[in-house]
């Protein structure tokens, strides 16, 4: 039996490294049967049925012809009657966008080179130049606390500075005129902002995300683009998008608001053909200052008075505010988030035709309007808006542990303290490097709809991992509110990211694995649309190479999980790099472990596995993280392969490959058949699981990183606003940390004064003039210790109020 082992793990290693056809695995079987006779002495009466046995085997699966009529056929049947039912809207969602890197990782076998062939992530010259010059003074414009605490709305100058300067069309093409940047000029507009307040990113970030100018830009005729481009790019038109309600949230496809189609009066004309329209809308960004409403609902066709059938779908109309019967104005009050939100209403509101966004022709495509267009606000403006918030608590938070001291101690190099520091540094480099690479994708053409739930939810997640880290690092720095506070309503706003665009807890159990594994996996899309064809021999053939081309993509799967399992990825082509190699060969080992998992839990499942979410959420994890891996990666190439960044890299790259790890056993351990429980287990973890959550000396080397200036801290939180305003809160600090930096070895020397009986002061201000004037110090050191006492009490001291300007109202 030994060399019928070695013959078959060899079998194994080929079909690990080749990935064969269905011929191949029946030469296999004939390879194999030979062996097994001369190993066990066979008898003649032995040999005789299983030389049948294999001889069917060859004719039904070796014979395409037969095995299509006679398996495939059979199976086909079987397919139809057990897959679970597609609704119109889940159908919608899955053919809408399209697929992009998280294809490769579905294969088993990512293709490397393909990543590192993508081009530089990078802005023109124009979109930079808006960066530095009108982002720029639109940040130093925006007090955070001026804006959430006192107005409740951003100022009047900083509402028109806006509009001027073109932020609400960012998107537009410049033949309309708007800037038309790329989504990464876009991603680094929100970013930035988002860096100095909440509330002004919303702002500039909801009009250049799903709502109309995107909706028109794509579907609108050329009438309704004249029409209301130009006015939206430059700010004449302020534009909100009505998806959500009090009974369809989640469920947006459940929407009970209707239009009727209709005969009416409109604008002083009679009889003009249009619709009723009845609706309830809450949580609708920029709705108490809209112009310009975006509007989804079910168009119903009673009397046929646009022929064809009387439920016509979900269809988006664009309505002014203005129209008789709208209703808007109120808001609601997010957690002390000031951008404006709030509800709208309208009963029996009448409109014309010419209002539905592409004209007749588009009258019930709405859902797919929007699943194609949903990508930009998951794609680029939660993300973007989360990472400039991580950047800034990366910045503060390391500068802060350096200024600030406990025991003589910096607290930033408490081992507790550098605990969160690394979280906080390692998840920063992480989530960037996917918001960049997705951005990339998107200039590139793609509409990446798995990639932007992936995005989506790990940024906010990560996000909110980040802004609690900092609250622990500040302290009571961190939880008094007022002016000086840089962190309070990031923190207090950050369940908002969490809960919009697909909350966070749907996106990950049924959204990312949900869509992925019929999305980007290069079979399952192909069989299901077989099944579904009414065409029969059309069917049989599509079905046909799908299913065995799948099952020899399972099989050959399951070869490399094991054989990689076994030499922990050794030997497998990666992109050169010895800092890196190894990262891509334990990806890739993960890969084929994930697509044979995935092809079990839906096979062993069926249409189950859509209700078992945690088993979904957990294999949506691998694909998450295998996708954060790849962006961190390519991050790393893109900017020069600096060994200053390697701590970051290292530490995300292995808490990564850990949580991977993790994933796999709890789909494992929790799979509810026992023999699945231990094929899985022996063929993606066949010695152990070997992987472990970064060391400590990582995270120290990141708290260091974060705790001193430097290019490392720079690239890290690169693109977000930083003042160089002294009285400003964040100014403060920056300039707090360079002069702790030069200060600190004065103050060592007037330590050890004091220690000797020199220095008498109890205070230290009164220590440095009496440092001077025994000349101890110099008046230049003197001037430069009491800039540093200042600066230091300016960075730890909290606001405090009088009781009457807390009441409410005030």
């Amino acid at each position: 039996m030994t060399l019928t082992l070695l013959i078959s793990l060899a079998i194994c290693v080929m079909l690990a490294f080749y990935r064969a056809s269905i011929t191949s695995w029946v030469l296999a079987a004939l390879l194999i049967v030979p062996v097994i006779s001369i190993q066990a002495s066979f008898s003649d009466y032995v040999l005789i049925p299983v030389g049948i046995a294999l001889l069917l085997f060859i004719v039904l699966f070796g014979i395409p012809y037969v095995r299509r009529n006679v398996v495939s056929g059979a199976l086909l049947k079987i397919f139809r009657n057990i897959l679970p039912q597609i609704s119109a809207t889940e159908q919608e969602a899955i053919d809408a966008g399209t697929v992009g890197w998280e294809g490769e990782l579905f294969s088993g076998n990512p293709d490397w080179d393909k990543l590192m062939a993508f081009p530089k992530c990078g802005l023109s010259v124009t979109e930079q130049a808006f960066l530095d010059n009108e982002v720029e003074q639109l940040c130093a414009m925006l007090d955070d606390w001026d804006i959430t605490h006192n107005r409740a709305d951003l100022p009047p100058e900083v509402w028109q500075y806006i509009k001027d300067k073109g932020f609400f069309g960012m998107i537009i093409p410049r033949h309309y005129g708007g800037l038309e940047f790329s989504a990464q000029a876009h991603s680094a507009v929100v970013c930035k902002v988002a860096s100095r307040s909440g509330t002004g990113a919303v702002t500039v970030m909801v009009p250049n995300s799903l709502g109309p100018a995107e909706l028109l830009l794509h579907y609108g005729t050329e009438q309704q683009k004249e029409k209301y481009l130009r006015r939206l790019a430059r700010g004449q038109e302020v534009p909100c998008f009505a998806l959500t309600g009090p009974f369809a949230g989640s469920d947006a496809g459940a929407i009970p608001d209707y239009g009727v189609v209709c005969h009416g009066e409109f604008a002083g004309q009679q009889n003009v053909l249009g619709m009723r329209l009845t609706w309830e809308k809450r949580y609708i960004t920029l709705a108490p200052a809209a112009t310009l409403l975006g509007l989804a609902f079910k168009l119903y066709d009673p009397e046929h008075l646009l022929g064809g059938e009387a439920d016509r779908g979900i269809t988006l109309a664009l309505i002014p505010t203005d129209t008789p019967g709208v209703q808007i104005g109120r808001r609601h009050f997010p957690l002390n988030s000031a951008f404006l939100n709030g509800p709208t209403q309208g009963k029996d509101v009448f409109i014309p035709m010419e209002y539905i966004i592409g004209g007749t022709s588009r009258v019930g495509q709405g859902w797919r309007m929007l699943m194609e267009c949903l990508a930009a606000g998951r794609s680029i403006s939660l993300p973007a808006s989360s990472v400039g918030g991580m950047k800034l608590v990366a910045r503060t938070s390391g500068a802060y542990g350096r200024v600030r001291k406990q025991f003589k101690v910096p607290i930033g190099k408490f081992e507790g303290v550098e605990e969160p520091l690394a979280r906080i540094g390692a998840h920063t480099y992480m989530v960037d490097a996917a918001r960049r690479f997705t951005a990339l994708a998107l200039d590139m053409g793609g509409k990446p709809s798995v990639i932007s739930a992936i995005i989506k939810y790990h940024s906010t997640e990560r996000c909110r991992i980040v802004i609690n880290d900092a609250m622990d690092v500040h302290g009571g720095k961190g939880i008094s509110l007022g002016p000086d506070n840089y962190l309070g309503r990031f923190y207090q706003q950050m369940p908002v990211a969490i809960t919009v665009e697909g909350a966070n807890i749907l996106t990950r159990t049924l959204m990312i694995f949900g869509q992925g594994a019929i999305r980007s996996h290069p079979y399952v899309l192909k069989e299901i649309a077989a099944v579904h064809d009414h065409d029969r021999q059309r069917a049989l053939h599509q079905f046909d190479d799908a299913l065995f081309g799948h099952i020899t993509f399972a099989l050959s799967n399951a070869a490399r999980s094991l054989v990689f399992g076994l030499t922990g990825g050794r030997g497998i082509a990666a992109p050169e790099g010895l800092e890196t190699r190894r990262y891509y060969q334990h990806l890739t080992r993960f890969s084929a472990a994930f697509a044979f998992s995935a092809d079990v839990a839906m096979a062993a499942l069926g249409g189950s596995l859509k209700r078992r979410e945690k088993i979904s959420a957990r294999l949506g994890d691998v694909l998450s993280l295998m996708y954060l891996c790849s962006s961190a990666l390519k991050c790393f190439e893109d900017d020069g392969r600096q060994a200053e960044d390697l701590p970051l890299l290292d530490w995300s790259m292995q808490d990564a490959l850990y949580k991977i790890q993790q994933a796999f056993d709890g789909v494992i351990e929790n799979f509810p058949n026992a023999w699945v429980r231990g094929l899985l287990s022996f063929l993606v973890f066949p010695l152990g699981k070997g992987f472990s959550p970064p060391s400590d000396h990582l995270g120290h080397q990141i708290a260091t990183l974060l705790m001193k200036p430097g290019d490392a801290r720079d690239r890290l939180t690169r693109g977000i606003y930083v003042p160089e305003d002294e009285q400003d809160p964040v100014g403060a600090l920056e300039a707090a940390l360079a002069s702790t930096l030069v200060s600190e070895p004065l103050l060592a020397s007037m330590e050890e004064a004091r220690k000797a009986g020199k220095l008498k002061a109890l205070e230290e201000p009164l220590r440095i003039a009496e440092a001077r004037g025994l000349g101890i110090i110099t008046p230049e050191q003197a001037l430069q210790l009491e800039r540093d006492y200042a600066l230091r009490r300016k960075v730890i001291m909290v606001d405090d109020f009088a009781p009457e300007q807390l009441r409410a109202g005030k």
